[in-house]
């Protein structure tokens, strides 16, 4: 009872520090489930209708999309593949979405028939960059592809060459099978979108008609810059209305910010310049002495590796391409400067040859305990061959198909490097006959290779090629970066930064519209940490000097001077406002202008307004179905072709035309008829693909725009 007593003596005290206890279980708790949710969070790189999209699937996608890009396209630029990859990306989710309402689908068996027809965009490019081409007709080759993948184990396990070979072929395909897939299914929903649209005969004809009549006319145009801008007065509720008339112009569906900048390229000195002469001067003396090319090209560090295998000139860019041409067998050019790409290059032209581009073989490979065991087999092997043995059934004999391949230039030139076994088979493949056979003895084992068929004979060369990259040495770098540094060291402000930046030799830039599905600060390459600092910082803030560009080669300090939410762009925005002024301007100036010849009804009383100085020009084969050019004002009006349909032959215009680049009236001279038969169906269908063009367009954005894409790239990229 005395315990209890005590107990009840000091109820408030235990009850705040039971009540404490609580509170931090409690907190622990939320503080677990908010550390939970950050990690969630941070792990998604967007979201779309909704969908969280987690970093690692989308670095898978983009793992494959880069890839394969590389492969069609070794020179493309990696930041625009993103861009690219997540383009696709979200149209793919948008559309995919569309369909499964509309219970759309693509079955394996529409993905085969695309396959067997190798008509498809998609597989044109495969078949262009892997050589899987039917030769007659110049499509894609379904069996090419099958003919592949049942080979693919067996020729995988040739050689850790091999498989490095095979795999990527692999891979690619199977990416390349799912964009497919992708396009078919984006196919399908176009064409559902195109069914749902009607024309009718009255539709149909009114087309016809506009396509099969022509004018020529006589006009006289009134330039708007005939008023000048201080005679026309806007009050800011003109440009409140046009803002209300146009708005949705200005919508926009991410949020854009608005940065000045300075950007520093570091460049050679002539120093560097004179350094990098020298030693491939010194590899242009080694391979006129006949140095062995493979190791005057890797210890001259060129960019490019010698493969030692005859290419085309496919294989070069242009300026060393065109030079090759010029240059006779055995001599040796350089150092050459190209600004092409910005490099020093020397060149020696080992060899040329007409050699078959498309070549069709097949193989056995060999291999024995030790090399007597493998020569043995190899002979052996060979002999049977020669003697008329059948070679596939041969080959199974050795666990091998025996089956027939196609190996094209292009499968190999651009290659980045060759060992001496790929060497030795590439070189005996362009080089043996129909029907030959050799036995080739390679590092492991040999393979008895028999040539069966070669096609499209071009020039071929073998180049050793050393390109340099005319770049800035340590020294040249730390000087730029140390003057830069001190320069923005001393300038707090955009400010003090745009009242000095010329007088140190530097220029500020703009960039109004940076967004964060570019990916990077647009026209800037390795920006995605300044695209980070644009979108955390305030306004008014000015970053530190950071190292950009697509070699790291370039320096920038940044300025936020601008933040758009996403939604509408606000009338208070420098260019919205701009836009609206210049419209509201032109309306006025056509309102003064059409007052000023209201009395006009005919060229010639044109000509007599002399304050508005009226050009006068003829235009032949005006229609309605397209938009008119006119010469005198250098401007598309399509206002005029509307209202040239809708005058007679000899009748001057009823009313003046207001156009983009001025004022115009008109006298139609001629008038005619094309040849051209009326049918109903075939012009119905132009009508519907006229409107499905520009519905498909105004749909993708209006999609886009309800999809609320959340683009968190640049936190990961």
């Amino acid at each position: 009872m005395a315990a209890l007593g005590k107990i009840r003596s000091r109820g408030t005290f235990l009850i705040i520090i039971i009540g404490l206890g609580l509170f931090g279980f409690i907190a622990g708790d939320m503080f677990r489930s908010c550390e939970t949710t950050g990690h969630m969070r941070s792990t998604k790189v967007g979201e779309i209708l909704g969908e969280k999209i987690g970093i690692e699937d989308y670095q898978n996608y983009l793992n494959e999309f880069v890839e394969c890009t590389k492969i069609s396209s070794p020179n493309a630029d990696e930041d625009q593949i993103r861009n690219v990859a997540w383009n696709n990306f979200v149209q793919n989710k948008i559309i995919e979405n569309e369909a499964s309402k509309l219970g759309l689908t693509v079955t394996n068996d529409e993905v085969k028939n695309a396959m067997m027809q190798g008509t498809n965009q998609v597989l044109m490019e495969v078949a262009n960059v892997t050589g899987m081409v039917n030769q007659q007709t110049g499509r894609f080759d379904i069996n090419m592809y099958q003919e592949f993948l049942n080979n693919y184990k067996t020729n995988r396990n040739a050689s850790p060459q091999a498989a490095e070979y095979y795999d990527k072929v692999y891979k690619y395909l199977a990416f390349k099978v799912k964009q497919l897939r992708e396009q078919l299914l984006s196919q399908k929903y176009q064409v559902l979108l195109s069914s749902s649209l009607l024309s009718n005969p009255a539709e149909a004809q009114f087309l016809f008609d506009a396509e099969k009549t022509e004018k020529d006319i006589e006009l006289a145009f009134f330039d708007y810059k005939a008023i000048n801008d201080k005679e026309v007065t806007v009050a800011e509720s003109d440009l409140k209305s046009k803002y209300n008339e146009k708005k949705e112009m200005f919508r926009i569906p991410e949020e854009i910010r608005s940065i000045k900048y300075i950007l520093v390229k570091k460049e050679a000195s002539a120093a560097d310049r004179a350094n990098l002469q020298s030693a491939l001067a010194k590899c242009a003396d080694q391979l006129r002495e006949g140095a062995s090319p493979e190791k005057v090209v890797r210890e001259g560090k060129s960019n490019v590796a010698y493969l030692g295998v005859p290419v085309t000139k496919k294989a070069f860019t242009s300026d060393i391409a065109n030079k090759i041409d010029s240059m006779a067998v055995g001599s040796v050019a350089g150092p050459i400067e190209s600004k092409f790409d910005n490099t020093y290059n020397v060149i020696k032209v080992i060899s040329k040859s007409m050699l078959p581009d498309s070549i069709q073989y097949r193989t056995i490979s060999v291999a024995g305990k030790n090399a007597d065991e493998t020569r043995t087999k190899a002979d052996s092997v060979f002999n049977a061959i020669k003697a008329g043995g059948d070679f596939e059934a041969i080959a199974k004999k050795y666990g091998q198909t025996g089956e027939k391949s196609w190996l094209t230039t292009s499968q190999y030139e651009r290659a980045s490097n060759m060992t001496k076994d790929n060497q030795t088979v590439f070189n005996e493949i362009n080089t043996l006959g129909t029907n030959d056979v050799k036995v080739i003895p390679l590092a492991q084992g040999s393979i008895i290779l028999q040539v069966t068929d070669r096609r499209a004979m071009v020039q071929k060369y073998d180049v050793a090629l050393v390109k340099r990259d005319i770049t800035f040495s340590d020294e040249t770098s730390h000087a730029i970066s140390d003057k830069f540094k001190q320069f923005v060291a001393g300038h707090h402000t955009l400010e003090a930064m745009e009242k000095d930046a010329a007088k140190a030799g530097y220029e500020v830039l703009e960039a109004k519209n940076v967004l964060t599905s570019q990916g990077q600060v647009q026209g800037i390459g390795n920006s995605r940490d300044a695209l980070k600092w644009v979108f955390e910082a305030k306004k008014g803030d000015v970053s530190e000097v950071m190292t950009v560009g697509a070699n790291r080669d370039e320096i920038l300090v940044m300025a936020l001077t601008d933040i758009n939410p996403k939604g509408y762009m606000s009338m208070d925005n420098a260019d919205v406002k701009e836009y609206l002024q210049q419209e509201v301007l032109r309306d006025k100036k056509a309102e003064q202008i059409i007052a000023k010849i209201k009395d006009v009804k005919s060229i010639a009383d044109a000509k007599k307004i002399k304050e508005l100085n009226a050009k006068i020009d003829s235009i032949n084969q005006i229609n309605f179905a397209s938009p008119t050019f006119v010469a005198v004002a250098q401007s598309q009006e399509p206002a005029l072709s509307g209202a040239v349909a809708a005058t007679a032959k000899g009748q001057f215009s009823a009313r003046p035309v207001k156009g983009n680049a001025g004022v115009y009236v008109f006298k139609v001279n001629d008038e005619r008829k094309l040849d051209g038969k009326f049918d109903v169906k075939e012009y119905e269908n132009k009508v519907i693909q006229n409107t499905n063009q520009s519905l498909s367009r105004m749909l993708y954005q209006e999609l886009m725009l309800n999809a609320d894409i959340k683009d968190n790239r640049y936190l990961f990229f």
